[in-house]
């Protein structure tokens, strides 16, 4: 489990300019959070959502809180994007994810490709290739029990997909794990409306070896705990 210790509860008034949102703290007084999260967010931002911030304390940062979290029928959903690498890279480090267990050394922001960097390098394991593992944060669930991801355009996320099926040609495992950060769903699935594209370069992805899997994580005000992998259709 992944602590937290200054979680403090409000309201989403308004996300605006992407990376910012007013959130009024319980106590009253609203506050400008920084909005870790540059996609469209869908089925989140309903003014009045409950929130929970964190505040950062540092003077030199022109925002002194951090949004964490929105409530969603009854769940608490992290959109903070900085969470999924740790989350993953915790997770195999304590063997929670049986298919990436056996590897000694896990490095994270490893070049390779086309000018791009991995999430997370797995290497040392006896007898299983090195595996390049790219993480993509997922908060969207349109249908109560059901993850999906994308929630917008991401030619980024597709470009990866297509370096990752080069990796599987020149002898490595390449793995994308889908990092949920909510406990009320059990499946996943790729949103194909909200991005054709990714979906296109999935089903080559997953043609060509490419592993996917699909992870859950439980938000509370006390921390980020492993929950569950789901079954990716």
């Amino acid at each position: 489990m992944i602590g937290f210790q200054n979680l403090i509860k409000g309201r989403l008034q308004a996300r605006y300019k992407r990376f910012f949102a007013d959130i009024e703290l319980d106590t009253g007084e609203t506050v400008t959070a920084h909005c870790p999260n540059p996609g469209k967010m869908l089925g989140l931002l309903e003014p009045g959502t409950e929130a929970l911030v964190t505040h950062i304390g540092d003077p030199k940062k022109t925002l002194q809180y951090r949004l964490e979290a929105l409530k969603e029928r009854g769940c608490w959903v992290g959109v903070n994007t900085q969470w999924p690498n740790r989350l993953i890279a915790k997770a195999i480090d304590a063997d929670l994810i049986p298919e990436l267990t056996g590897y000694t050394s896990i490095k994270p922001e490893v070049k390779y490709g086309r000018n791009s960097r991995i999430d997370l390098l797995a290497t040392g394991h006896p007898a299983r290739p090195d595996a390049y593992i790219e993480i993509k944060n997922v908060h969207l669930s349109r249908t109560p029990g059901h993850a999906e991801f994308p929630d917008c355009v991401t030619e980024r996320g597709a470009k990866h997909l297509l370096e990752l099926i080069d990796m599987v040609h020149e002898g490595y495992r390449a793995v994308v794990v889908f990092c949920v950060q909510r406990h009320d769903v059990t499946t996943f699935d790729i949103a194909r409306d909200c991005d054709p594209g990714f979906g296109r370069a999935y089903d080559l992805a997953r043609a060509a070896g490419v592993e996917f899997m699909s992870i859950s994580w439980e938000f509370s005000p006390r921390g980020l705990r492993f929950h569950q992998a789901l079954k990716v259709l």
